[in-house]
């Protein structure tokens, strides 16, 4: 059976237990899976199977932001998708929002569940269709949910569209007459629109220039504060995880090797894999020697994993126990998780 540690709210994980609801936690995931199936042949059979996400466990306090890092191609993307149930139905585990398991939800109650899980998406060009005006992007989910009366719409969109830096004019505009910094804008709009508790923000900055970033990453958190959002703000950039999140994960291959608060992430990274990772940000000083870990040897495929722990093969710790047995989630202090067997006890 799993037990909840006192301090911190977070569980203990036992594989098979199910999950306890706390309600300081918006969001709780665990031993999260989605495969994708390989299918060859003659009769187009499935012949194997991509674990993108591979048993994600972590979970997210109100009004707070957790970071999720790794490699590309290590299912953060994935996770974010499939915890707000779009793309297709998951391989295994749990995702309680509110208390609600996500997955057991009939489609009108998920759609009335939709305006509170939004996503802003990685692209801000492709996300936006070119055939519609922005005021029309802002307003189309709020008019088909109903969330305000017809009178009140275009006043609704105006103030969705100020709180995001946005002026009325730009209403009657389309995409391809916007910079990719206010594109962004009008996608975190949308997302806005529908009075969200809890955003999936999928790498919202890597496609804009840095000095734009910062803007758009104090808006997040102006609206955070205003409104009490929760995120998960999946990125690459580290000193961006840094500045916004309050919790951070990293995902290795399809798993979460670590998860904690911020400051003891960053100060304290205990996997092998965060390591490396973490060893690799550039330090603003000439003259600061950097360590840089380098990893050898190439990403293994999440269509044909190694045995045992998934790392061991660009491992410099590795174990014999590391080839054969898969390590399981530990609580080394309050609140700091890892799946590693440096840490068995």
């Amino acid at each position: 059976m799993s037990t909840m540690n006192k301090q911190t709210g977070d569980p203990v994980q036992s594989p098979d237990s199910p999950l306890v609801y706390n309600e300081d936690y918006i969001l709780m995931v665990k031993g999260l899976k989605k495969y994708f199936p390989i299918k060859g042949g003659l009769t187009n059979r499935v012949v194997g199977h991509v674990k993108a996400v591979d048993g994600v466990t972590f979970n997210l306090k109100r009004g707070t932001t957790m970071g999720l890092v790794g490699e590309s191609g290590c299912g953060k993307t994935t996770t974010g998708r499939v915890i707000l149930r779009l793309s297709g139905e998951k391989t295994a585990g749990q995702v309680l929002f509110n208390g609600r398991e996500v997955y057991d939800l009939s489609k009108s109650e998920m759609r009335d569940l939709r305006p509170k899980m939004q996503i802003i998406f990685q692209d801000p060009f492709s996300s936006l269709s070119p055939r519609l005006p922005v005021g029309e992007i802002i307003g189309e989910a709020v008019r088909e949910h109903g969330l305000v009366s017809r009178a009140e719409f275009d006043d609704y969109v105006d103030q969705v569209m100020d709180d995001c830096g946005l002026q009325p004019f730009h209403k009657s505009r389309y995409p391809h007459e916007f910079s990719g910094g206010q594109r962004q804008r009008i996608c975190i709009a949308r997302a806005l629109a529908l009075n969200p508790e809890f955003i999936v923000c999928d790498e919202p900055v890597s496609a804009l220039d840095v000095s734009i970033q910062a803007q758009i990453i104090n808006l997040l958190n102006e609206l955070q504060e205003k409104r009490k959002l929760s995120y998960l703000f999946i990125s690459h950039d580290l000193s961006v995880v840094e500045h916004i999140s309050d919790s951070v994960g990293v995902m290795y291959l399809g798993n979460l090797v670590e998860y904690g608060d911020k400051k003891d992430i960053f100060k304290n990274p205990l996997h092998p894999y965060t390591k490396a990772l973490f060893s690799a940000i550039p330090v603003p000083d000439p003259r600061a020697g950097m360590k840089r870990i380098v990893l050898e040897g190439s990403i293994p495929s999440p269509a044909n994993p190694p045995k045992g722990c998934k790392f061991h093969t660009r491992c410099a710790h590795c174990m014999e126990q590391c080839k054969v047995e898969e390590p399981q989630q530990r609580e080394i202090e309050p609140g700091h998780f890892v799946v590693c067997h440096l840490y068995d006890r």
